[in-house]
């Protein structure tokens, strides 16, 4: 089916294809994402491996959740799972690109 010199090709080029999808998780671990929630009054940032960096609440909404507990922690959760959301997006966006155009099942063999 290959000849020597067509499956080493394929082996070099599958080679660096790993490498460079090596490179873009790399990128991505360091990418930061920011997801929102009460438009704006709670902002978590984090990596596209979903580590967070910070959660900002305003000032405002602390004095007014003061009573409400359970609204307060709706409004981190939601914008938690926002920036997961666009982490995910992001990340299957960037690591689709090196599997597009495969045949089904192909790109299982560079993970």
């Amino acid at each position: 089916m290959f000849g020597k010199a067509g499956l080493g090709g394929l082996m070099q080029q599958a080679q660096k294809m790993q490498e460079n999808m090596k490179k873009a998780q790399a990128k991505l671990a360091v990418t930061e994402v920011t997801g929102e929630a009460g438009n704006g009054l709670v902002k978590v940032v984090m990596t596209c491996n979903h580590v967070v960096k910070s959660i900002d609440i305003n000032p405002d909404l602390i004095a007014e959740a003061a009573d409400d507990k359970e609204m307060l922690e709706d409004l981190v959760l939601a914008a938690v799972n926002a920036a997961g959301d666009q982490a995910e997006e992001l990340t299957s966006k960037t690591m689709g690109a090196f599997t597009q155009g495969l045949p089904p099942g192909f790109g299982d063999f560079f993970k």
